[in-house]
């Protein structure tokens, strides 16, 4: 049998080509449940993300012997690197299509998007030390412990990998570190599935409960975000057909601005990568070179992104979904899910005077949900609702760091 060798370890031919052959039936499968529509509403491909848990659930031990590797890391490693494509690729592409007219955007809104960015997290944060106290009080449990797994409940609810990182790595140093480490992963795992699914069918419902005439809410959505645009004369020197050049420069300085630390805190890839593309989208060339891949190139490698992150994260996430849920962490996951998300969108459509648009952009900026962007952008009709989600989205990045951190160092 054919293998690739590397050191002491190998990997057979058949295996890459199994693992191959999952991604492309969880695919299958994924979008197919993601096409059955009910009175209008559907899942798209947060179809895929299901498919994957159920798949992680009942078949991840089995994947590692089917892999005939023995080694449950390689698998968990594999999925890392499906994951992690996809997020570059996805908020890459994101990043491009907003470009153009976010800064504009974001000069005539910056305190609208700050404030409910902020609103949405600290809402979040509030709902998530409610929750601790409630158990605690049902339970009896540590209180360290149970702040452990509901700042995981957390970061699951709200998709937010940042956080994830940050609440473990501060309670890593911790005398039971391990422990508490394990029960922040667990309570992600457990909470992400609502996290994901909710403001996806948030962004649907929302706008078919008010009626939404989506053709007017376009139009008030271009005349508040974007304006006139100003086409540039310069000829430019496009580097390739499709635009993969300027693509895989922007991913490459997006990993090293993400990497880049300040104290304890960095964007992350995810962060890096945004902020980098939004900067080549909105200049759009330097000089004569373009740094503009092809609009068809950005669609395709969204939802090509989209479909990997869903499937790196829902396998893995499925493995530990069994194994730990209970019905009350999945209560809370909920409450900290529903809660911020109702309370921002009252908050930006009564006091901000947001647009639908705009403000169903901002929410999912705010919940910093990748996947309800996806979403959106289908049930809107247009790219322009990335503007708001990628205005919205850094400053949610850093405050549900932040508020995660702050929780855990306050029920010890």
């Amino acid at each position: 049998m054919d293998l690739i060798t590397a050191g002491d370890f190998s990997i057979s031919i058949k295996t890459i080509t199994f693992l191959m052959f999952t991604v492309f039936l969880i695919t299958t499968v994924g979008y197919l449940l993601g096409r059955i529509t009910i009175k209008g509403i559907s899942l798209g491909t947060a179809g895929v993300f299901i498919v994957s848990l159920l798949y992680g659930c009942f078949f991840y031990d089995g994947l590692g012997d089917n892999l005939m590797v023995g080694d449950a890391t390689y698998v968990s490693s594999a999925l890392k690197v499906i994951e992690n494509l996809g997020l570059i690729l996805f908020v890459t592409s994101v990043g491009f299509i907003a470009g153009p007219n976010f800064f504009g955007n974001f000069k005539k809104n910056f305190k609208s998007y700050v404030v409910l960015a902020l609103v949405v997290i600290v809402a979040g944060g509030l709902a998530c030390g409610g929750c601790i106290l409630a158990d605690k009080a049902i339970s009896g449990d540590p209180t360290e412990n149970i702040a452990s797994m509901l700042v995981g409940l957390l970061s699951g609810s709200l998709t937010s990998t940042p956080a994830f990182s940050a609440a473990k790595a501060t309670v890593e140093s911790r005398p039971n570190g391990a422990e508490l480490e394990s029960l922040v992963t667990v309570g992600h795992g457990i909470a992400y599935l609502f996290g994901v699914i909710g403001v996806v069918l948030f962004v649907q419902l929302v706008p078919k409960f008010m009626k939404a005439d989506m053709s007017e809410e376009r139009k008030l959505l271009i005349t508040a975000d974007t304006g006139e645009k100003k086409k540039s004369n310069t000829k430019v020197i496009e580097m390739d057909e499709f635009g993969f050049m300027p693509f895989a420069l922007a991913s490459i300085a997006g990993i090293f601005v993400g990497a880049i630390k300040f104290g304890n805190f960095s964007l992350t890839t995810t962060g890096g990568c945004l902020l980098v593309s939004l900067i080549f989208g909105h200049f759009g060339h330097f000089g004569a070179m373009s740094v503009t891949p092809k609009e068809s190139t950005l669609k395709v490698f969204r939802e090509l992104g989209l479909m990997l992150f869903l499937i790196g994260a829902g396998v893995a996430g499925g493995a530990s979904f069994v194994k730990y849920f209970k019905a009350v962490y999945f209560l809370y996951g909920v409450i900290m899910t529903i809660v911020p998300m109702i309370i921002g969108f009252i908050f930006a459509k009564y006091v901000l005077k947001l647009s639908l648009l705009n403000n169903l952009g901002s929410i999912t900026g705010g919940m910093t949900s990748t996947p309800a962007l996806g979403t959106l952008i289908s049930t809107a009709g247009t790219e322009d609702v990335a503007s708001a989600y990628a205005a919205t989205y850094p400053v949610a990045l850093i405050a549900v760091v932040i508020v995660s951190q702050v929780i855990l160092m306050i029920f010890k």
